[in-house]
C-alpha cells in the first residue's frame, strides 16, 4: 500500500513524538541520518528542535509520509537558502523511512514526493543533499535521478577509526533560466 504524504503538517505533540521515534529507530538500524547508534529519542530531541525552530522561521519545511494505518513511516526536511544567490535551490535533510518498511519501495515514494513538493515551491530549480559514504545510499539517490557533484574523502567520523566520505548529490528540477555548463563531477585521483 502506498504512503500518503503531507507537506507542512500541523506539528502536534503526537507527530513530533513519532518523528523522534522514527529518527531513533532509523539511526539504530544503521541509517545515516546524523547519528551513530545507539541513539535514544532524547538524543534526537535537540536536532528535532533545531528543525522546528527553522520551520517556525519559515526556513525549513517538513514532508511526512504515513502508512495505511496513519502512522509516520517516512520524513524529509527541506531547508530553504537565505543567501540571495542561492535561493533557487533547496537542501533535503534527514531523509528517513522506518526500518520496518524497508523493501516496500517507500524510499522511492518518499524521494518522488520530495521532488514533487520541491517542484511546487516557487523559484526552486534544484534539490541538493549530502549522504555518508560507505552506506550505498548514494547509489539509491542516483537511482532516483540525483547526480554526485562532490565528495570530501573522510569528512565524516563515525568512530575513532572509521572515516566516511561526505557525498554531495544534486537533482535539477526546472530548467535554469541561465545558460550554463552541464554538471560533471570532478574526477577523484
Amino acid at each position: 500500500m502506498p504512503l500518503t504524504f503531507d507537506l507542512d503538517p500541523e506539528t502536534t505533540p503526537e507527530l513530533l513524538d513519532s518523528i523522534r521515534t522514527l529518527w531513533a529507530d532509523v539511526s539504530n538500524a544503521g541509517g545515516a541520518v546524523g547519528f551513530v547508534p545507539p541513539v535514544t529519542t532524547e538524543d534526537v530531541r535537540p536536532e528535532l528542535i533545531k528543525h522546528l525552530a527553522a520551520m517556525a522561521e519559515g526556513r525549513t519545511r517538513l514532508l511526512v509520509g504515513r502508512d495505511e494505518a496513519g502512522q509516520v513511516a517516512a520524513t524529509a526536511f527541506f531547508t530553504l537558502n537565505a543567501h540571495r544567490l542561492m535561493r533557487h535551490w533547496c537542501w533535503l535533510y534527514s531523509v528517513m523511512v522506518h526500518p520496518s518498511h524497508q523493501g516496500k519501495g517507500y524510499g522511492r515514494e518518499l524521494m518522488a514526493a520530495a521532488e514533487k513538493a520541491a517542484r511546487g515551491m516557487d523559484g526552486i530549480h534544484g534539490i541538493r543533499l549530502t549522504c555518508r559514504g560507505g552506506t550505498g545510499v548514494d547509489r539509491f539517490y542516483a537511482g532516483c535521478g540525483y547526480q554526485e557533484v562532490g565528495r570530501v574523502p573522510g569528512a565524516i567520523k563515525v568512530a575513532d577509526d572509521d572515516f566516511r566520505d561526505d557525498i554531495t548529490m544534486w537533482l535539477p528540477l526546472n530548467p535554469l533560466p541561465l545558460n550554463r555548463l552541464p554538471l560533471n563531477p570532478l574526477p577523484l585521483n
